[in-house]
């Protein structure tokens, strides 16, 4: 077994492959100036091998991935186990209007044909309760970094109310509240745009205590802002983040911390200078059961 990993992804692969105690191999890419991509892999590969890229800015991290899994089984690969922490075109899953492309569906067969094992981290899923509905194969194992992130606040908390910013969160946001002996609360979101939201508090008295604002993802970041925006209205002083999936995409960091927010954490899904919630004990562990 072989760990192979991408530029982007590569200081998390060697915390991977240091936990799993097998050797790492970083891919030789190069972009030509019309944007395309050369990948170069060693001549000699092991049978199973484990591909390592976060799914962010997918459009050419995808290509990429077509280029690498198939010149690995040309090179006698047998086995490609995809470890993508942040997994990316999971959110279209049907289609609103009339001709639009149902991305989940067709990126997941794409991964499918590509790989023997996928494994992500919290994937931003509504109406599918499990991941092999996305992607059609056995082992399309979807991970949760609830422990992690709850390990990681009871560390830097006595005490908070977490808050999950939407109906979505509620199961996920509970059980890291349960398992650390946190008092959680749910926000009622409606999402107008790409960024505006709608968004009320539950009745509470927030002034008293420190808020964690605990959500899967931040794109634009305009979801935490608002909550945080609403939880200042309401007397709360002491605001702080978490996500699993620091995407953040142009002024969102800056945006979230202009709202209120003290601090924000994430996990090393993403290489972001939130990031500080490791994933690599998860990760192995799954690896270890699949294999």
């Amino acid at each position: 077994m072989m760990i192979l990993a991408f530029p982007d992804y590569l200081s998390q692969a060697q915390r991977l492959a240091d936990y799993l105690n097998v050797p790492l191999t970083k891919v030789a890419l190069h972009h030509f100036p019309d944007g395309e991509s050369l990948i170069r892999l060693p001549p000699s590969l092991p049978e199973h091998l484990i591909v390592c890229r976060s799914l962010n800015q997918p459009n050419d991290k995808l290509i990429e991935l077509l280029l690498c899994a198939t010149t690995a089984r040309e090179l006698g690969a047998k086995r490609l186990t995809l470890v993508a922490p942040y997994l990316s075109y999971m959110r279209q899953d049907i289609a609103n209007q009339p001709g639009e492309a149902v991305s989940q569906r067709i990126i997941g067969k794409l991964l499918a044909e590509l790989f023997d094992d996928v494994l992500t981290v919290d994937p931003h899923l509504h109406r599918i309760s499990s991941l092999t509905q996305a992607i059609p194969i056995k082992n399309a194992i979807s991970l949760t970094a609830a422990d992690e992130i709850g390990t990681f606040l009871k560390q830097q908390f006595d005490h908070a109310v977490l808050l999950g910013p939407d109906s979505e969160s509620k199961q996920w946001v509970a059980a890291i509240a349960a398992s650390i002996g946190f008092d959680y609360a749910i926000a009622d979101k409606n999402r107008l745009g790409d960024k505006q939201v709608e968004m009320t508090l539950p009745d509470s008295d927030y002034s008293k205590q420190a808020v964690i604002i605990i959500d899967d993802m931040a794109s634009t970041g305009r979801t935490l802002a608002k909550a945080a925006e609403l939880l200042q209205a309401a007397g709360c002083k002491d605001i702080y983040a978490v996500v699993t999936h620091a995407l953040f995409c142009d002024d969102a960091y800056a945006h979230i911390l202009k709202s209120g927010v003290k601090t924000i954490w994430s996990t090393d899904s993403i290489d972001h200078p939130s990031s500080c919630i490791s994933l690599d004990r998860l990760l192995a562990d799954a690896i270890k059961a699949i294999t």
